[in-house]
């Protein structure tokens, strides 16, 4: 069973009447979840009752539960597998908070297992564009959920997500300039031979360098006639171009 199945769920609660709650009683569940320092008997009830509610409010306070981590781990695992059952039994109504919590989150693991378990591929795969679309190439303290997004969007070859993830091979961050450079070469759409020459003149990174100049052997991509002066002169020292191909030195 794949990680889609265990978190899709049946019906995804589509069936089940929201579980109204007070203001005071989403205030609370908000505390006890959001705290690590709560009881964890008290907080476990409150994931579960939140789960039960179906609404966009108390997706967004489970969401909370993946700020942070706690011993023991299958603890913390367990909580965070409740909550994210939860969520994805808000389903449509979960997917607003979970645009948000992406936009500010240190890690996006939790956030986009509830959204797989909502959306169908072609919805999950909007949405995701959607939040990388969000981020632009600037410093981030946190480069993860950057990185996280990038990653996952190489599982989808074409220009749509190749036009969103070229911009990142020039990112402030050189994790994610690496990230970048692996999904579009994954893609293997040779379109993105421009960007990456770009790229690689600007690139002061010898790690992501070398990285895109493996990726051109291993695709066997051409350089045009225009861009191979620039090209030539970027190569780091253990390759070169012959005719329009990159090759080991």
């Amino acid at each position: 069973m794949g990680l889609f199945d265990i978190f899709k769920g049946g019906d995804k609660g589509a069936e089940k009447a929201p579980k109204k709650a007070s203001s005071r009683e989403l205030a609370r569940y908000a505390k006890l979840v959001g705290n690590k320092m709560t009881q964890n008997f008290d907080r476990q009830e409150a994931i579960e009752e939140l789960g039960k509610m179906g609404t966009g409010e108390a997706a967004a306070i489970l969401l909370a539960r993946f700020n942070w981590t706690m011993e023991p781990s299958i603890t913390d695992q367990d909580e965070k597998e409740s909550a994210c059952r939860g969520i994805i039994a808000s389903g449509d109504a979960a997917l607003e908070p979970i645009r948000a919590y992406c936009k500010k989150a240190e890690s996006l693991t939790w956030p986009l297992k509830a959204l797989k378990g909502i959306a169908d591929e072609d919805r999950y795969y909007d949405e995701v564009l959607a939040v990388l679309d969000q981020f632009d190439t600037e410093y981030v303290r946190n480069p993860e959920p950057k990185i996280q997004l990038i990653k996952m969007l190489s599982e989808f070859a074409n220009d749509e997500v190749r036009v969103a993830v070229e911009p990142f091979v020039e990112d402030a961050s050189e994790p994610v300039r690496f990230a970048a450079v692996d999904t579009v070469f994954a893609m293997k759409l040779d379109a993105s031979v421009p960007a990456l020459v770009a790229a690689l003149g600007e690139e002061e990174s010898l790690r992501v360098k070398n990285r895109i100049a493996q990726g051109f052997i291993n695709k066997s991509w051409e350089v045009p006639e225009d861009l191979r002066e620039d090209c030539a002169d970027a190569l780091p020292p253990d390759y070169r171009l012959d005719g329009g191909r990159v090759v080991p030195a």
